[in-house]
């Protein structure tokens, strides 16, 4: 009787440094309304992504929408900052710069929403949700407005990173109805915050230390809604080409109904873009003596 041989066991690649990014986004009118109100970007220089779900009357939630990602864009672009410099922590807020900034960023894309519906009569009441990614320094910022999310999927589990701000989101912390109720709600589109609504934007934000192989997943409710988060779960797993990935999650959304407008953002993380990062050699352990 022979030997049996031991299998080979196949090496994992090494990544050199920033290699192995990928985005994708899609955004779709889905199946019951008139025109596509939603607004995405995708930023590769910056290492930004963004999502708004635009609202209001005729075409002004497209408006709304627009504004909002145009103004978050051009605000980050027009700082300027290296990637060092937007880890630092401010010292005014004990929050990174980069947080301070897309915070920032998002204030000024509330106040031209603003402005722009006082002086547009048929714009009046506009407003959108938002919620925007930018990775730096191995970490992702997060912020949002609204009911558009941001999802994680790390190691085989999958996680929503965002709190919707909405009427139903608050009755089910408050214990008043159930996660099922939730979902089938007819409230469950009644957002308690969006941009262009009150003079002040409160967004939410958040920092994560990423890894590479990590997927995130930037959405709006005409996604959530409609699929539920283990067909989320298993779209992320399959993540060898994430336009194919985004293409069957907003046909998913579409043959369950696709009632309301559907945009997908998903990134994969790779390698840090740069060796040797200050916070990577800081917790490095010294060499041996």
């Amino acid at each position: 009787m022979g030997l049996l041989k031991p299998k080979a066991v196949a090496k994992a690649k090494v990544l050199k440094p920033g290699e192995g990014w990928s985005y994708a986004g899609k955004t779709d009118v889905g199946r019951a309304r008139a025109h596509n109100e939603d607004s995405i970007a995708i930023n590769e220089q910056l290492q930004l992504v963004a999502l708004a779900d635009g609202m209001g009357g005729y075409q002004a939630g497209e408006v709304a929408s627009k504004i909002a990602i145009d103004v978050l864009i051009d605000e980050i672009s027009e700082s300027k900052l290296t990637e060092r410099d937007i880890a630092k922590i401010d010292p005014d807020t004990g929050t990174s710069v980069a947080m301070r900034r897309l915070r920032s960023a998002i204030e000024k894309a509330n106040n031209r929403i603003c402005s722009v519906s006082r002086e547009r009569e048929e714009l009046d009441g506009m407003g959108t949700t938002i919620v925007a990614a930018c990775f730096y320094d191995g970490r992702v910022g997060i912020a949002h407005v609204g009911d558009s999310r941001c999802y994680r999927y790390r190691d085989r589990n999958f996680e929503q990173l965002t709190r919707d701000h909405s009427l139903v989101q608050e009755q089910l912390e408050k214990g008043l109805i159930t996660e099922n109720e939730a979902h089938a709600s007819p409230q469950k589109n009644l957002i308690t915050r969006a941009l262009g609504i009150d003079a002040l934007a409160q967004a939410d934000t958040q920092e994560f230390r990423t890894r590479t192989g990590d997927v995130y997943l930037l959405c709006s409710d005409g996604l959530s809604d409609m699929v539920d988060n283990d067909v989320l779960k298993k779209e992320l797993e399959r993540t060898e080409d994430l336009d194919a990935m985004v293409k069957r999650l907003v046909d998913a959304a579409n043959e369950a109904g696709g009632r309301d407008n559907i945009s997908v953002i998903v990134v994969r993380v790779g390698a840090p873009i740069e060796d040797g990062q200050w916070w990577q050699k800081f917790l490095a352990k010294p060499p041996a003596k």
